[in-house]
């Protein structure tokens, strides 16, 4: 039997909706607030397929500009898988981000088919799952983020990304329910962390920090504001030895695998200074 003629259209803020709640139906536990906060990042970057009106594939395909651009929420409806479906969204989706460098996060299974579309592995993420509840460590040098001018934060941003996202990370320190915190040393920031609530306990991410040390009191405090009932989650490059330590230290447990992915290279950023991914979906 001829499958029907899949339709592909730009998501609206509604499908983005459904697109997480199947992600959450994946076990990816996503953020509450992550619709929001990727949208502002590019609307024209998420593509859902439909059968009539049924919608039954999404890839997000994030530009952050003509050169580079982020590629996730690949998923299928379980019943549509092995039909072809998943094979046009996805180069629907690489048409879009045509020209440009593309990252992307895939579970280790599939590497070998994203190398067909081009992609080399860089490395592994590893998520590990541990507890809240930490002891908030006395330093004055942890501030709330909001305490410091955005475009403070935009400069320390551009180490940990090739290219610049303020709209996205304008939404993202700021989303509801969360905390954004940054750590100075010698007055000038040399860290920040975000933690936010998911359909599942809380991530850590990003948490970018200029030394082990600022790293782990980064990481402390924003234990320390859930509880110690409240899981936490925290995405390490794997090639950071730090950022392994750190979390074996605090008794977190590996519990998901990623391999990131560039096409058509990696992009030279200070690995040993992401202590944790800010997201597996847009980067």
């Amino acid at each position: 039997m001829q499958n029907r003629q899949l339709i592909i259209k730009t998501m609206s803020k509604a499908d983005l909706e459904v697109a997480v709640e199947w992600a959450a139906q994946e076990g990816w536990n996503p953020g509450l607030s992550d619709a929001d906060c990727y949208y502002a990042a590019d609307p024209s970057g998420f593509l859902m397929g439909y059968l009539d009106d049924e919608p039954i594939a999404s890839i997000s395909v994030v530009k952050y500009n003509n050169e580079f651009g982020f590629l996730g929420f690949y998923i299928v409806k379980p019943a549509y898988r092995g039909q072809g479906y998943g094979w046009q969204l996805w180069q629907a989706g690489l048409e879009y981000l045509k020209g440009c460098n593309v990252g992307l996060d895939g579970v280790l299974a599939q590497q070998d088919n994203y190398k067909k579309s081009g992609f080399k592995l860089a490395y592994s993420n590893i998520r590990y799952e541990g507890k809240g509840g930490a002891n908030s460590p006395t330093d004055t040098n942890i501030v709330p983020l909001s305490a410091l001018p955005f475009e403070q934060v935009c400069q320390y941003e551009a180490d940990f990304f090739p290219v610049e996202r303020r709209c996205f990370l304008q939404q993202w320190i700021t989303q509801s329910n969360s905390h954004a915190l940054g750590i100075l040393h010698q007055g000038k920031l040399a860290g920040y962390g975000v933690i936010r609530p998911c359909r599942t306990g809380f991530k850590i991410g990003p948490l970018f920090a200029d030394s082990n040390e600022l790293a782990e009191s980064l990481f402390l405090a924003l234990s320390a504001k859930v509880t110690a009932s409240d899981a936490i989650f925290l995405d390490v490059p794997e090639v950071n030895a730090g950022a392994l330590a750190l979390a074996k230290r605090y008794d977190m447990q590996p519990s998901f695998e990623t391999a990131r992915m560039y096409t058509p290279e990696h992009p030279a950023l200070p690995l040993n200074r992401i202590f944790g991914v800010t997201s597996f979906e847009i980067g």
